[in-house]
């Protein structure tokens, strides 16, 4: 299946620390508000079902999102609007995954476990979650076949170019990334040092993949921690069709074309090219001489 014309909504939303039945209320407030808009798609940040600092709070907040009560109201609206957001999943052997949420056709249709929870600087995912093991694109019946990772995984450069050779031609990133100290209110341009590098970086991967690139950030202030938003659409040419504000909640509607995927790559056919059995040779010999040293 191709990429679907659709419309999405970008739900840049703060959450309340550890409030799970609180923050999907407000999910279903903005799905609902997105649906009369005609989206098909509504798109919340990072763990926007608990809040991200919850350390030991995460056993508490973890749920199964096929089966849980508490988002039973998520699911059955997914009948009408596609929900993808972000929530605390638990596993089979007791532990937690930050996980990134897909409801669709009134079930969890596909879940995404963060690969690469960092643990630098002011992060510390690593103590309290599981990593995951594998990113698979996937058929969504509203929008066709997309990819979906959790913040620190577009930082890797494998998994967006794995999930575009598995035909993902929107790739939609979810995130809670903090604001730098000395930078966005108090900067002289009043624009994040974060989202100049994170825009920068959703171009180029825009422009190799021949992708959307949908980034989804959360705002508001948790534990000290400012997060700046800046939600935003990339094309597949690498032109930044929408920006969210900063620092504030915010509601975007963007339109997904098909068609400038086909422009994008008729334009450029370095996405076309790649040779993937030189890649896995290649990927085979780095391998094993990382090994050797």
């Amino acid at each position: 299946m191709f990429l679907r014309k659709s419309k999405i909504a970008i739900a840049q939303v703060s959450a309340v620390l550890g409030e799970v039945e609180k923050n999907a209320r407000h999910h279903l407030e903005l799905a609902q508000k997105a649906k009369t808009q005609r989206a098909d798609a509504i798109i919340f940040p990072e763990l926007s079902l608990t809040g991200y600092t919850l350390r030991d709070l995460n056993n508490e907040v973890a749920l199964d999102p096929s089966t849980s009560p508490l988002l039973k109201d998520l699911r059955d609206l997914s009948n009408e609007i596609t929900i993808i957001c972000g929530g605390v999943e638990r596993s089979k052997t007791g532990g937690v995954h930050n996980a990134a949420f897909v409801f669709e056709d009134g079930k969890c249709k596909h879940s995404h476990h963060k690969i690469y929870p960092p643990t630098y600087g002011i992060f510390e995912e690593e103590r309290y979650f599981l990593a995951g093991m594998t990113a698979k694109a996937f058929e969504s019946s509203r929008l066709g076949r997309v990819g979906v990772l959790v913040c620190e995984d577009l930082w890797h450069p494998a998994l967006p170019y794995m999930l575009a050779y598995q035909g993902a031609q929107l790739i939609i990133t979810i995130a809670a990334s903090p604001t730098r100290l000395g930078t966005g209110e108090n900067s002289s341009d009043d624009i994040p040092v974060n989202y100049k590098i994170n825009s920068d970086h959703h171009i180029a991967y825009a422009r190799l993949f021949s992708t959307y690139i949908a980034f989804v950030n959360r705002v508001g202030v948790e534990d000290g921690v400012n997060f700046w938003g800046g939600s935003q659409l990339v094309s597949p040419s690498g032109v930044i069709t929408k920006r969210g504000t900063f620092f504030d909640e915010d509601l975007l509607f963007v339109d997904i074309d098909p068609n400038a995927i086909l422009h994008a790559r008729e334009y450029s056919r370095h996405m076309l090219d790649e040779n993937l059995l030189l890649t896995q040779q290649m990927l085979s010999e780095t391998i094993t001489l990382s090994r050797n040293d």
